[in-house]
């Protein structure tokens, strides 16, 4: 299976969240993939192991509760994808005479 991009999510339009695993917490964030990938390059996989260890979750840091790992969630352009599939949509009318 070929690795997804950093780029190829940001090509897709796509919105990336990382989500707070402590209970307590839950917070969720969305991600800025531009600076994402002006950090880890273009070439870098949106969904690699080594992004889990970036992230800590501010609300939990200030609390003082221990760190959990965080999870990503992936939306997909879903709005784009309707455009680009009524782009070739063609109303075909009757006339009634």
């Amino acid at each position: 299976m070929p690795r997804k991009t950093l780029a190829d999510t940001l090509t897709a339009g796509e919105t990336i969240y990382v989500n707070c695993a402590h209970p307590m917490c839950c917070k969720s964030t969305k991600l800025d993939i531009q600076a994402l990938i002006d950090r880890l390059g273009r070439d870098h996989g949106s969904m690699h192991d080594d992004l889990v260890g970036l992230f800590v979750c501010s609300n939990c840091n200030t609390a003082g509760r221990d760190r959990r790992q965080v999870f990503f969630t992936c939306i997909p352009d879903y709005e784009g994808q309707q455009r680009a599939r009524n782009r070739d949509l063609k109303p075909i009318f009757e006339r009634r005479d």
